[in-house]
């Protein structure tokens, strides 16, 4: 499952001149408006999300700020954007989809220094290579726990338990998935698929 998306025909946009190695500095740089992630010193510029990815976020991100407000969790869930020093140096930066931390300690008004617990990664046409390769290799070597892909076109959700190193799991928009960050939440993806024809 891993090898999925180097099957599709996929652009992003890398600046890769083959010489420089970027920083968090010059994410920070950046003109107002415009986002980059930053892996090992590679800079990604992002594309603006579109309408079914901001449905999914919003659904996603209200279910599992409902579930850890009702059962006064002490993990923090936030959507993007949202700065991640994915490996608390400084050529690393990314901004997930959403991401759940549990260790508060490592939040401030900068974002996240470390790795989240849990992360997510809505697939665009744009992010195919970034969301199953590069960024997943990057938050398993990062020390995030568990790591979903969820693809709007394939209808489909992985899983990887990156914390247990356990094949990942592939599900669809008809089944319900058990986060393993906590001991008894489950999304019905079916419901989401109800949502979106809305």
């Amino acid at each position: 499952m891993e090898n999925l998306a180097l099957q599709e025909e996929t652009v992003f946009m890398a600046v890769d001149d083959g010489k420089r190695e970027y920083t968090v500095e010059d994410i920070l740089a950046l003109p107002e408006g415009e986002r980059a992630e930053l892996i090992d010193g590679e800079l990604f510029m992002m594309a603006s999300p579109t309408m079914v990815h901001q449905d999914i976020l919003g659904w996603l991100f209200v279910e599992i700020q409902q579930y850890i407000r009702n059962r006064k969790g002490r993990c923090k869930a936030f959507l993007a954007p949202f700065a991640v020093f994915l490996k608390n140096d400084n050529k690393n930066y990314v901004e997930p989809d959403i991401v759940v931390v549990c260790d508060r300690d490592k939040l401030d008004e900068q974002g996240c220094h470390g790795a989240p617990d849990w992360a997510i990664e809505i697939v665009s046409p744009s992010s195919k290579v970034m969301d199953y390769c590069r960024k997943l290799e990057a938050y398993r070597t990062a020390g995030v726990r568990e790591y979903w892909i969820v693809d709007p076109e394939r209808e489909t959700v992985i899983v990887y338990d990156l914390e247990h190193g356990e094949a990942p799991c592939m599900y669809h928009f008809t089944d319900s998935v058990d986060a393993g960050t906590f001991e008894d939440f489950t999304l019905n993806f079916s419901e989401l698929k109800e949502y979106l024809k809305r």
